[in-house]
């Protein structure tokens, strides 16, 4: 009941803001190109990065376990951040601070590119990823605020796109840019781009704050937030070297816990949280988050361990690998932008649970792979996973953002974007942890630097035994999605009588 009318009262919100604002800003697919392109730039570091850890390994003269926090810094700052991030733009509104993480993300990514030791290519990154969070945070709420309902679906769709293409785009690109030109240039890349979008966002992004009234900024959440989100993902990072039983591992996640639970204990009793519980009351909220990360956690699956397949058991080359990799975002981007009109017109409860199926189905074809596969085999198999997300994606963000006020949208995006990232670390954890596990019961070799002296027939058991759990992953994210009810029908009333 009290997520009924926590519901209802966001609906009336949201419908009293639209009756003030009835004319649809003329500069709204403007500003979506430019939160496409920031979103792009920062999804895409994550996995352009990730193509040239041996390059940095050799360059700097560390070990690959070293340089994963390369990637790692980047990933836990963001995470750290993200909520902070998204309160503050209701605060100070969200196309300034849009604005200025792009021109931060930029210098960030200059620095990486001039990098003479690898301390300063950490801080380098770790100064794109405070640019990074302050474009990942707003990115939705801009879009949210900036269409209205009737068109929301579709816009959160080709973001959506923007999302996929960077994450996935990032190994073929990252591989022919270090091969001709170097790794400084995978991050010289973003500077023309970040800048051309800073002096756009300049002219085009909205200027206003959300919340006209000034509120006192949560100081003590904000660093009891940081503390135990960095603990629990830097230990949970650390699993694969320490183990889930290790003394680190147990202090860490206890320790995590404990401060984290300080956290929530402290935003209910503060006047001016940092993060509003409240919103977790709403029923359409609550299964959107949790449907997104676990959709999140089951990809990384396919993400982090499917090149490993295609290189060490098929023996193909980076780059070939890169072009099999890039199904998934291509069918997704065709995907996308269908089930993002879909959802304006008939809601998110179907798409969203249909979506989650499909992937659930599509690591269930890849348990069929085998050391013999044809590219186009393969290829086909990943490409499930594009239309899959594309279906699911867009409904799923359109369902989370609408369902919030809009004074809420840019807290809201925030925590979506958290679990996206919170998603990729676990993700790449689970998959990890799980394969290795496996390997180590049937005898191979649980180092992952080796994968390559693996017999494919022990590496392919290790293989399936993750895809199993990410299709139980997939599930999981079907029951919730089913849970959320038909809310939109709610929506779609208050369209027809505005």
């Amino acid at each position: 009941m009290m997520a009924e009318k926590a519901y209802d009262k966001v609906a009336l919100e949201n419908h009293m803001s639209s009756e003030k604002g009835t004319v649809a800003d003329p500069r709204r697919w403007w500003i979506l190109a430019i939160v496409s392109i920031g979103t792009f730039l920062t999804n895409l570091d994550v996995s352009i990065t990730s193509i040239a850890l041996p390059t940095l390994s050799a360059e700097f003269h560390v070990t690959i376990t070293v340089v994963q926090w390369v990637m790692s810094a980047y990933l836990l700052t963001i995470c750290a951040l993200l909520p902070i991030a998204g309160k503050l733009s209701d605060l100070l509104g969200k196309g300034r601070l849009y604005n200025f993480g792009f021109l931060i993300f930029t210098v960030g990514s200059c620095l990486s590119a001039l990098s003479f030791s690898f301390i300063m290519l950490i801080g380098a990154k770790i100064i794109q990823a405070l640019g990074g969070v302050l474009v990942m945070a707003n990115t939705q709420a801009i879009v949210a605020v900036t269409f209205e309902a009737k068109e929301r679906g579709r816009a959160l769709g080709i973001a959506g796109i923007a999302v996929s293409l960077g994450v996935l785009s990032g190994p073929g690109l990252g591989g022919f840019l270090i091969e001709h030109f170097g790794w400084p240039s995978i991050f010289l890349v973003n500077v023309p781009i970040g800048l051309l979008g800073f002096a756009a966002g300049l002219w085009v992004m909205p200027k206003d704050r959300t919340n006209q009234t000034r509120e006192p900024f949560d100081y003590c959440g904000s660093v009891l937030f940081m503390t135990g989100m960095t603990t629990l993902l830097y230990t949970v990072s650390s699993t694969e070297n320490q183990g889930w039983t290790s003394w680190q591992t147990i202090i860490g996640l206890l320790g995590s816990t404990v401060v984290l639970g300080l956290f929530y204990l402290w935003e209910k009793r503060t006047a001016y949280p940092m993060l509003d519980f409240s919103l977790f009351r709403i029923k359409e909220f609550q299964t959107s988050i949790v449907t997104a990360y676990l959709s999140v956690v089951a990809m990384y699956c396919v993400i982090i361990l499917m090149p490993f397949y295609l290189q060490d058991v098929l023996l193909l080359s980076p780059g070939a690998t890169g072009y099999v990799m890039v199904a998934y975002p291509l069918l997704m981007g065709v995907t996308a932008p269908l089930a993002g009109w879909l959802s304006d017109r008939f809601g998110s409860y179907l798409l969203t649970s249909v979506g989650l199926v499909i992937i659930g189905l599509g690591f269930v074809a890849l348990t069929f792979l085998s050391i013999e596969n044809s590219l186009w085999q393969v290829a086909g198999n990943i490409a499930i996973f594009g239309i899959g997300q594309g279906m699911f994606q867009p409904s799923n963000n359109s369902s989370l953002m609408g369902a919030v006020p809009r004074t809420k949208v840019g807290l809201a995006g925030g925590l979506n974007a958290l679990t996206r990232n919170i998603g990729m670390v676990t993700g790449i954890s689970f998959a990890v942890s799980l394969f290795t596990f496996r390997l180590r019961n049937t005898g191979g070799t649980a180092n992952m630097e080796e994968l390559s002296t693996v017999p494919p027939e022990l590496f392919m058991s290790a293989l399936d035994t993750v895809f199993w759990g990410a299709a139980l992953l997939s599930a999981a994210g079907v029951a919730v999605s089913l849970l959320r009810g038909e809310p939109d029908k709610l929506h779609q009333k208050d369209e027809e009588h505005h």
